[in-house]
């Protein structure tokens, strides 16, 4: 399957004093451009002619708005966003593009600017000289921060949408692609990444090679992956036609395929043992390097009957029942591969009870368990959702908890036990536990909110748990609770996270122009082969752009530090992204139905 064909094609104009269009990327349906304006003499606001060689569906670009098109969508007019309209005379901006065309790619691209550069050859006319100001003009669109796609022509979710969630929904995941360990399938489209850790489970004489690298180390947590994959799951088995909207299916199916096939491999249903790790946490710790050049040993621990594993095994099996749903009309055989082994795995981690991290010790300073209570009553009520059998109900409601979680987390599953709960029921006591958990989350709940309206829990992950939250009042307004006003809410976290902050930044990195640049990520901060802690402490830029990643966020007054040694606010790990790019997933989709309400404004 080709995902995304990287090219270095320059594009040099033979237009007096115009730029150059340098074509980054491209894919079916589309491609990403990128150009720098360089004018002789100082602008206080500027015009940009795009001229393509074929007609072009639609274009989202960075810094700046469309506000017309002609010459039958071969030439598109920008003009600068707020912030981005003064250019000193010498110096230089650089600008991004997405142009979404059928067919082939549209051939060579140039760029003028009005008032600078001579007009290509069949362009209009336009006004010249730079214009002062910047918002769009009259075409209705939206423009956020420096971080903001703006969207021109229609027919796919960014042009009705303040930011273009497909887009956001498309990089994430590419981030979960840059988190593979294993062999690596030919489609690989994460060019600085190859095959990595082929040996797991080496050492106790089974394949354990696959599934994600956890965060920006390289221990492979089964806990935090198998709720990853989960709430995944449960945003593609929900709203398939968002990320159809956003031409991102294919891509998501392998993407998801990838963590479920390795659980396959950990789960030993004749011998009731479950491989719940691999790697030592201290040593992985104690080296900074590609994920290709580990030579470090990496242990494989297990749950058994004797040292059980209830919440590791309960969430596995919860993602390994909520995939078989996924799958089922896709490609049956797998489906029923993995609800089979749903079934025997829950059945382990019923009848064996215990928490895992007391099990496996070396998990418990990484992502220790508080109980399994919510892991089992979550698994029970994937298996009655894929299953239909009364049996699985009665055990999920055996194993409910009444009170309103502190969040949806890799460790806490009550709000998604109670949400299935009453999507299975209809019964008015699991409606008011959802109630109870959004408005939590919403302003006058008692969370805490920052100056700039992000619902901020605590300060590991702050963006995990408002995208998590927002996520569940969006599964909760399908389900019919709260309406407009949860998805209100909703579209206020995902916007803080894409542009609507004080540093008008995107969080999620490569959305927009403005992102972080210094992940406390490994693999994408190293250069080559013999990276070292020397990397870790450079200032610059990590030289490959994890695209896709949500780091951790801002602190309870806005405040962020692109800063690599930050783990706090920079680090990335699989289970931050999983609620944001579902909610994203879910945004798509609602706005392809036009169920989607006004975004709000942004406080900052």
């Amino acid at each position: 399957m080709l995902r995304l064909l990287v090219l270095a094609v320059t594009v040099t104009l033979a237009l007096g004093g115009a730029t150059n269009v340098q074509i980054t990327n491209e894919w079916p349906g589309g491609f990403q451009g990128t150009f720098t304006l360089h004018p002789d003499h100082a602008l206080h606001g500027w015009k940009a002619h795009l001229q393509f060689s074929k007609p072009v569906d639609k274009v989202e670009i960075w810094k700046a708005s469309v506000i017309s098109k002609s010459n039958n969508n071969q030439e598109y007019v920008l003009q600068n966003v707020p912030g981005v309209g003064d250019i000193e005379g010498g110096s230089s901006l650089d600008v991004i593009f997405v142009a979404r065309a059928s067919g082939d790619h549209a051939g060579p691209v140039r760029v003028f600017l009005e008032g600078v550069d001579a007009p290509g050859s069949g362009s209009s006319s336009g006004s010249t000289g730079g214009t002062s100001g910047g918002g769009s003009s009259g075409t209705g669109e939206s423009s956020g921060g420096s971080g903001t796609p703006i969207s021109g022509g229609s027919s796919s979710v960014g042009s009705s949408t303040k930011y273009d969630y497909g887009n956001a929904l498309g990089l994430s995941i590419l981030f979960y692609d840059a988190q593979r360990s294993g062999r690596l399938p030919g489609n690989n489209p994460i060019p600085w990444r190859s095959n990595s850790a082929t040996g797991d489970g080496s050492d106790v004489g089974t394949d354990l090679s696959g599934g994600w690298y956890d965060a920006g180390d390289l221990v492979k947590f089964n806990f935090p992956m198998a709720s990853s994959a989960t709430i995944l799951a449960w945003g593609l088995s929900r709203w398939k036609d968002g990320y159809e909207a956003a031409g991102q299916l294919e891509m998501m199916y392998d993407c998801l395929k990838w963590p479920l096939d390795y659980f396959l491999k950990c789960w030993k249903p004749s011998q009731n043992v479950y491989y719940a790790q691999v790697g030592n946490g201290g040593t992985d710790h104690a080296v900074w390097g590609r994920p290709e050049d580990m030579h470090m040993s990496r242990p494989s621990y297990k749950v058994d009957a004797g040292k059980p594993g209830s919440d590791v095994a309960g969430e596995t099996a919860a993602a390994l029942a909520a995939g078989s749903i996924v799958f089922k009309e896709r490609d049956a055989g797998y489906s029923t591969k993995l609800l089979t082994a749903a079934k025997s795995l829950y059945e382990f981690a019923k009848n064996h009870k215990g928490i895992y991290s007391q099990s496996v010790p070396d998990a418990q300073s990484y992502y220790g368990s508080t109980g399994y209570n919510d892991e089992l009553c979550e698994a029970a009520a994937w298996l009655h959702k894929a299953t239909q059998e009364a049996k699985y109900l009665q055990d999920a409601k055996g194993f409910y908890e009444a009170d309103t979680s502190w969040a949806l987390s890799w460790d806490d599953k009550k709000i998604s036990c109670q949400l299935l709960l009453f999507e299975a029921t209809k019964e008015a006591k699991y409606k008011a536990n959802v109630e109870s958990f959004v408005n939590s989350y919403k302003p006058g709940g008692g969370i805490t909110y920052t100056p700039c309206g992000l619902a901020w829990r605590d300060q590991w992950g702050s963006l995990r748990y408002a995208a998590n939250a927002a996520f569940v009042a969006l599964m909760a307004a399908e389900d019919g609770i709260g309406g407009n006003d949860y998805k209100t809410f909703a579209l206020s976290q995902i916007d803080y996270i894409l542009g609507d902050n004080r540093q008008h930044m995107s969080f999620e990195i490569g959305f927009g122009s403005n992102y972080p640049k210094q992940p406390h990520h490994r693999g994408s901060s190293c250069p080559g082969a013999n990276c070292g802690w020397n990397d870790y402490n450079s200032g610059g830029a990590n030289p490959h752009v994890l695209k896709g990643a949500l780091v951790g966020g801002p602190d309870q007054g806005d405040n962020y530090a692109d800063k690599r040694s930050d783990y706090t606010k920079n680090e990335v790990t699989c289970d931050y992204n999983a609620g944001f790019q579902s909610a994203l997933a879910g945004l798509s989709s609602m706005a392809t139905r036009g169920q989607l309400p006004a975004a709000p404004n942004a406080k900052c």
